[in-house]
């Protein structure tokens, strides 16, 4: 029998890790090793019909738990209001009354108050919103950031350009190439784990040529691509650990004002972070905040994560102005669903995919502007409905992501950005 059909992706990772972590004397990446360091398939040619493409980066925040949009971006009047009456903006519309500092930023931010999903489970929903495909035990599908890398190539020579802030990613690569994958930072304060070598320089060279000589035997019997990706990979691990790069992931280099103003907590610094990782040209970065499967008590609920969004959002959008970094910079605001109108029993809202709301700014994206509506009770889709598929699709045109062209997986099914969705063009300024 064939000894290579015996060795299983997982043993040759395994074997490769170990190597990794003896020979080099470091623990492999998070995000750039295992699951995600398959040999990175060459980056397709230019598209043949690319989108508006003005954005550059995308800053994608999600609110994990279906952030109930009476409350934040669609205000309403009567018996559905929430805690705090709607407030006037600095656009000709209103907010929710604890987006009082998103008030001010009014007139940078387009917001879609007609969004609708078939969905109200929380995975599902989540799913559903970064990749416009429905859970599939078969396959699983890209985000925009994987799509982008795929059409645009990688977006630095050193970092990843797909980060994920704040969670493990839940949904990644998909059937691209695990080097796709985001590269996970759990904790903004904390960084880019695993990223110190404990050997010199000195002797990283030392063992890597040893390195070389021990598998170079295993590399010529067993001649496929996640072998060959894990030798590719020491040299692309020494070279983030040697670069001067990493310096994006510490914000200890923020002065303390700015991180205040941002918000002292994980969504808060996470949302800086965005803003020093756009900086540095990585693409794609998600930053995820949870908080908001918010059944009872949702007054104290707006207090704190309501709060925390409104403090963050705001300070993000004004940085990214006024380092000339919003007109290149899409900044996306989503969560799985929205909540319903009526205030249940325990003084909260219950999950309501039949109508919700997003926002997204900069990018060539029209400051000032509502797409959409939902009815007066803020209970389904009055005008202009619109799907997770087209939400994808609108950012992946702003990218400049050819949303049309069918890719084919490894499986040979085809698939496009956003399942055939339809970008909102009105959006577009």
């Amino acid at each position: 029998m064939n000894l290579h059909n015996q060795l299983d992706p997982l043993s040759r990772r395994a074997f490769c890790e170990r190597w990794a972590s003896a020979a080099l004397g470091v623990t492999v990446l998070h995000g750039l090793g295992g699951r995600s360091f398959a040999a990175e398939a060459t980056a397709a040619a230019a598209p043949s019909g690319p989108g508006f493409g003005k954005a550059k980066n995308v800053i994608f925040l999600q609110m994990v738990g279906g952030m109930t949009h009476i409350d934040t971006l669609d205000p309403k009047d009567g018996p559905t209001q929430g805690p705090k009456a709607p407030i006037k903006t600095k656009a000709n519309f209103q907010l929710g009354g604890t987006m009082e500092n998103l008030a001010k930023q009014a007139d940078k931010i387009s917001i879609i108050r007609s969004m609708t999903s078939k969905t109200g489970v929380h995975a599902a929903g989540q799913y559903v919103i970064r990749t416009g495909y429905e859970q599939r035990g078969t396959i699983k599908h890209p985000n925009i950031g994987a799509w982008a890398q795929h059409f645009l190539g990688s977006s630095h020579k050193t970092l990843p350009s797909n980060v994920c802030v704040n969670r493990q990613p839940q949904n990644g690569n998909g059937f691209f190439p695990s080097s796709f994958s985001p590269l996970p930072i759990l904790d903004p304060d904390v960084g880019l784990q695993y990223s110190k070598s404990e050997a010199t320089p000195e002797q990283m060279i030392k063992r890597l040529t040893m390195l070389d000589q021990l598998d170079a035997g295993f590399r010529d019997r067993f001649k496929t691509s996640e072998v060959k990706s894990y030798t590719q990979f020491y040299d692309k691990t020494v070279s983030i650990m040697s670069s001067t790069d990493l310096e994006a992931f510490q914000l200890d280099d923020e002065p303390e004002a700015l991180k205040e103003k941002y918000g002292k907590n994980k969504f808060g610094q996470g949302c800086l972070l965005a803003r020093r990782l756009v900086e540095k040209g990585i693409r794609y970065i998600e930053v995820a905040k949870g908080g908001w499967d918010m059944h009872n008590n949702i007054d104290d609920g707006l207090d704190e994560h309501g709060a925390e969004l409104d403090v963050a959002l705001s300070a993000l959008l004004e940085d990214l102005k006024e380092r000339g970094l919003l007109e290149s910079t899409l900044v996306v605001l989503c969560s799985e669903f929205g909540r319903g109108p009526k205030i249940n029993g325990n003084a909260g809202r219950d999950h309501h995919p039949k109508v919700f709301s997003t926002l997204l700014a900069g990018g060539g994206i029209k400051g000032g502007f509502i797409y959409g509506s939902s009815d007066k009770e803020g209970m389904a889709v009055a005008d202009k409905q619109t799907s997770p598929q087209d939400f994808l699709s609108t950012i992946g045109w702003s990218l400049g992501l050819p949303v049309d062209e069918v890719v084919m997986s490894p499986s040979n099914r085809p698939f496009t950005v956003g399942d055939k969705g339809k970008p909102v063009m009105e959006l577009f300024a």
